[in-house]
Order: structure tokens, then C-alpha cells, then sequence
């Protein structure tokens, strides 16, 4: 899971062979409190989008009683086209995380070794992010 920029929020490790949506309401509970400028800590997102494997009751529920705005397609309803604009920006995080060669091929045989890689992984992106953006701000200056 990642915010709208692409940047990872929370991971999990499962089998190959699970579909994502079991392991939903375990995602949204590992991502961490959010910081806002004032006043109390948001706990979770405001909305999220979702393609149409996660257009599932449960799925939904899991959003609604987190008070988390459901933004799933439709299947049968909705275009997945109209999703794209958000999809692009997660599975653009992907191919960040295959930069690092231990989680393109999982070699790991212990689950805690290679959700540690992921887990790394996930920090070198957020700390390349933070460095993109503080040059930015350091040329902009």
C-alpha cells in the first residue's frame, strides 16, 4: 500500500499462491499514524483506490469501519480506465523496489530475512524522495 505519491506506506509478506484481498485488513492496520500539521493524528487515509480485485464486501467493510472513503471499481459497472490515473503511481513503486536485487528474486528462505529487504527497500524510496525534494527546495531557494 502507498500514498499518491507513490511512496510505500505498508507492506506484508504472503504466499504466492494468496490473493491480496485476505490479507486486506491487515495492510490498512500496519500503516502507521499520520502526522498533520495541527490538531490530532489522522490514523488512516482519507480515502483509498483500489482496482476491481478488491471489489469485495468485505473489502469494503474493512474501509467503512475505518472511516476510510472506498474508492473500489466496480466490476461489471465501472471502467478500469477511469482508475489508471491513480494505478500508474503504485505500480510505478514496483519497479522502485526492483532496484534491489534481492527483492526481484526472492532467495530468502526465512520470511523475516526477506520482509526485512522489503522493509529497507521501502526506506531507501522514502529517503530518495525526501532527497529529491529537499534539492528541490535547495535550487528553488
Amino acid at each position: 500500500m502507498g500514498d499518491r505519491h507513490g511512496l510505500p506506506l505498508a507492506s506484508l509478506l504472503t504466499g504466492a499462491n494468496r490473493h491480496d484481498s485476505v490479507v486486506f485488513d491487515a495492510v490498512l492496520d500496519a500503516i502507521s499514524p499520520i502526522r498533520t500539521p495541527a490538531g490530532r493524528r489522522r490514523k488512516r487515509p482519507a480515502k483509498l483506490h483500489a482496482d476491481k480485485a478488491y471489489d469485495m464486501p468485505h473489502c469494503r467493510q474493512a474501509l467503512r469501519r475505518r472511516h476510510i472513503r472506498c474508492r473500489i471499481a466496480r466490476t461489471g459497472i465501472d471502467s478500469s480506465e477511469r482508475l489508471g490515473c491513480h494505478r500508474w503511481v503504485i505500480e510505478r513503486t514496483l519497479p522502485w523496489l526492483n532496484r534491489y536485487r534481492r527483492l526481484t528474486v526472492r532467495d530468502e528462505r526465512q520470511a523475516d530475512l526477506h520482509q526485512a529487504f522489503l522493509t529497507l527497500g521501502r526506506a531507501f524510496i522514502c529517503f530518495h524522495a525526501l532527497e529529491n525534494r529537499f534539492r528541490k527546495a535547495l535550487i528553488i531557494s
